[in-house]
């Protein structure tokens, strides 16, 4: 798409959803499709294709920074020698003017390691503006960029574009300097002496080489977006479970949002109506874990037809599928002790679980149930992953999280109906990769 004069750049448009409701009763589900020979298969990684390497989803709109220079810290999982950037203007209700981008390995706080700040560009301009309602690609940016290595990306809005779109709980410190013009591209952050605790802008980085092979995009809400574990430490676990895959070389993207719900909107779009932008669309993407649900049992209104879940699970595994996508299934953790839980709560999430265990909806299943629940109270968090409200995980609830996913589910090995992953009574155990 050409702009005027400078401002050119790769516009996304983004798809409106629509709420998920139930079925009537008389409506029968067909088994679940399977991926076949003729099933679209994503395009075989190489050293020249796209892998995203970290993703954070837009949750909502905070009051913009005019004039200063935002320096967003994000942790990276695969490697590459050259990578692109993705701002969005997706929750905006003005266009987002950009006068400067940058990139840059972190050494410590705002500091860049010296000799690697790139500018970035778009379609050649290193200015852009970015209509409401889209995202925005950098063109690529030659950086070489090691495995699990923080990056800092830099942006500055000269004037007030209006409500910025921001991703809430970043659990990572980033850095501000207020009069920012001419900022962005120090490698010193002496004069980044503000804070934030929020993402702007920056929703995703790609890398790009032999070191990067695919990536697995993590789907979910609150317990998926890290809420629990130990702020600045990257112990999400997605985070933890890109550990696991560096070996095989694969990016692993969070898409998780506090507070989001799988069939209304709450914070944030409704699941299926940010599946494309936040999951389906992003670079190199294999594998989608979809562990989402629990605000459905808990929010206003709640959810109580287990057939509304199902519905909404199997289309976002139609949706996954005719793009030669692979989906995991992961169930819902236990949460009694909660001031929202409720035994009509908890007599849902067992149908929900078992819906998801059953191998009729998913290709495979991830049981964080099993693997965090307390052996003797299993309506609970196992004490030692409760960080005290009984609903989210401590840093090790999140690394009992990632190390219950199948790795083999994960390369798509398994050709026969998915097994859970961990000891209980629907599941049985796997040796993990």
């Amino acid at each position: 798409m050409v702009m005027a004069g400078r401002f050119l750049a790769v516009l996304l448009l983004l798809p409106i959803g629509t709420t998920i409701t139930a079925p009537p009763p008389a409506q029968a589900h067909p088994a679940r499709p399977p991926l076949t020979a003729s099933t679209p298969p994503y395009a075989a990684a190489s050293r020249w294709s796209w892998t995203g390497t970290w993703e954070t989803a837009p949750s909502g709109t905070t009051a913009a920074l005019p004039g200063a220079a935002i320096r967003n810290v994000v942790h990276v999982s695969a490697g590459g020698r050259v990578l692109r950037i993705h701002l969005s203007n997706r929750l905006g209700t003005r266009p987002l003017t950009l006068d400067a981008a940058t990139v840059a390995l972190r050494a410590t706080g705002p500091d860049a390691v010296p000799g690697t700040m790139r500018t970035a560009t778009f379609g050649g301009a290193v200015t852009a503006t970015v209509p409401a309602g889209r995202d925005l690609v950098s063109d690529p940016v030659a950086l070489a960029v090691p495995a699990a290595a923080d990056l800092l990306v830099t942006v500055r809005t000269p004037t007030d574009s209006g409500p910025a779109t921001y991703h809430r709980t970043a659990l990572q410190t980033s850095y501000v300097a207020r009069q920012g013009d001419g900022r962005a591209a120090d490698e010193a952050g002496a004069a980044y002496t503000a804070t934030t605790r929020h993402w702007y802008y920056v929703t995703g980085v790609d890398v790009r080489g032999a070191a990067a092979a695919g990536s697995v995009v993590a789907f979910g809400d609150s317990l998926t977006d890290g809420e629990g574990s130990t702020r600045d430490t990257n112990r999400r676990w997605p985070d933890l479970l890109a550990e696991r895959l560096r070996t095989h070389r694969l990016g692993v993207l969070n898409a998780g949002i506090g507070g989001n719900r799988l069939l209304l909107d709450d914070t944030g779009p409704n699941a299926l109506s940010r599946l494309d932008a936040d999951a389906l669309s992003r670079a190199g993407v294999r594998v989608l874990i979809v562990f989402e649900g629990i605000n459905d049992l808990n929010g206003t209104p709640e959810a109580h037809d287990v057939r509304a879940y199902e519905t909404a699970y199997r289309a976002i595994v139609a949706r996954a599928h005719a793009r030669g996508i692979r989906v995991v299934g992961a169930t819902l953790t236990p949460y009694d002790g909660h001031s929202r839980w409720t035994e009509a709560h908890e007599a849902l999430r067992q149908q929900i679980n078992a819906l998801i265990r059953s191998g009729r909806v998913f290709d495979a299943v991830a049981d964080f149930d099993a693997a965090v629940r307390d052996p003797d109270r299993p309506r609970r968090i196992l004490p030692a992953y409760d960080p005290g409200d009984h609903l989210h995980f401590n840093d090790a609830g999140m690394r009992a999280l990632a190390e219950s996913v199948d790795l083999a589910a994960l390369r798509g090995t398994r050709a026969t109906a998915p097994k859970a992953v961990g000891a209980g009574p629907e599941g049985s155990a796997v040796s993990l990769g």
